[in-house]
């Protein structure tokens, strides 16, 4: 089960806030908060005092807390990596490492008597993880999470963090990244040019970002890094198929039903023959076997472009396909529409076989 969440960071803002800010996500199904601890340095009973009042209000909701630790928080709490009582103290789901010990240290934790989860750093792509592994851990506690990145041009490269998500999905690990609001204003930092994850998405529309990491098939929980998203963002993510990638198209217009609803209404398939050029979709072709497709703005294609062969391709009358890059139209093909900016780079990221929606952004 794929989940969401939201991050909150009670020393940057106010009581009444995050309540209200946590209300309303739980509202459109998010079900897990990340918090921070790294950048307190003041005395056990005020981190008490301020963090655990919320810490509760979210576990009153019904989600799960994890809250962001080091060895460094460990020696100035005092706190014994084989004592996790504080943590169980505050309420916490669980606690996540974002500079780890040895390895020995973060599989005792994972025996704790409390139950509180660990996570660990995904974004750093080094043996640590097999080090854990090779102490025997007990693996229903131990997660993952990537790290989020404030800076322009700091975060990571695709190819970086695929390499590192898989390593903790070959452990059947839950796993989770993090995805970047344009609406918030704060994060646990001073510097504040978005918090994503990936690099790639720093610009992007906070559902795009989500479909993205969701896609990958390597990322089960998302969390909105930074404060406040906006209840829009809230409500867009809360009703995306988080199984099903639905790409957002733009239509031409006077289209006819059955155009409309090949698009719109069908589970579409992306042949595992697959094509440098296309995305097929070939069902809709026998399912509408007979009928005479027109001719439709038969304009030379560009990617992301999606068209349906006419009756003039005969045997392919029907066809829905998604450009994958610019072509010239025989002048058998109509162009019916395309997949909007934003997501036309999701199109290099579908699989032979993987099935996914089409949905109306108008």
């Amino acid at each position: 089960m794929r989940r969401l969440g939201v991050s909150i960071y009670p020393n940057n803002s106010s009581l009444e806030e995050d309540r209200r800010y946590l209300s309303l996500a739980t509202k459109y199904g998010f079900s897990r908060i990340f918090t921070n601890l790294i950048s307190i340095d003041e005395d056990k009973d005020r981190i008490l005092r301020e963090f655990k009042e919320i810490i509760n209000y979210g576990k009153d909701l019904g989600m799960e807390v994890i809250a962001d630790v080091s060895p460094s928080v460990f020696k100035s709490l005092d706190i014994h990596y084989s004592d996790l009582r504080f943590f169980k103290d505050m309420n916490l789901t669980g606690i996540r490492l974002d500079l780890g010990f040895s390895g020995n240290e973060e599989s005792i934790m994972s025996f704790n008597p409390y139950g509180l989860k660990i996570e660990i750093n995904m974004s750093n792509n080094t043996k640590y993880l097999e080090n854990i592994m090779a102490y025997m851990p007990n693996k229903d506690y131990i997660i993952g999470c990537h790290n989020f990145y404030p800076h322009r041009y700091t975060g990571l490269s695709r190819k970086h963090f695929m390499e590192t998500s898989e390593s903790f999905k070959k452990y059947g690990l839950r796993t989770a990244a993090f995805v970047s609001s344009t609406n918030a204003t704060f994060g646990p930092w001073l510097v504040n040019e978005g918090l994503p994850t990936l690099e790639e998405h720093r610009e992007l529309p906070i559902e795009t970002q989500a479909k993205d990491l969701f896609n990958t098939g390597l990322i089960d929980d998302v969390i909105i890094s930074n404060c406040y998203a906006s209840e829009e963002e809230l409500k867009a993510l809360g009703k995306m198929n988080k199984d099903l990638l639905t790409l957002k198209i733009e239509l031409v217009d006077g289209l006819p039903k059955v155009e409309k609803d090949i698009i719109l209404e069908e589970l579409h398939i992306n042949r595992g023959d697959i094509s440098e050029y296309v995305i097929r979709s070939t069902q809709s072709r026998v399912k509408y076997k007979g009928y005479d497709f027109k001719l439709i703005n038969p304009k030379d294609i560009e990617k992301g472009d999606i068209m349906i062969d006419s009756s003039l391709y005969e045997h392919y009358a029907g066809e829905l396909q998604i450009a994958l890059k610019p072509m010239k139209n025989s002048g058998k093909t109509s162009v019916v529409g395309k997949v909007v900016d934003e997501e036309v780079f999701l199109l290099d990221h579908i699989k032979p076989w993987q099935k996914f929606k089409l949905e109306s952004f108008i």
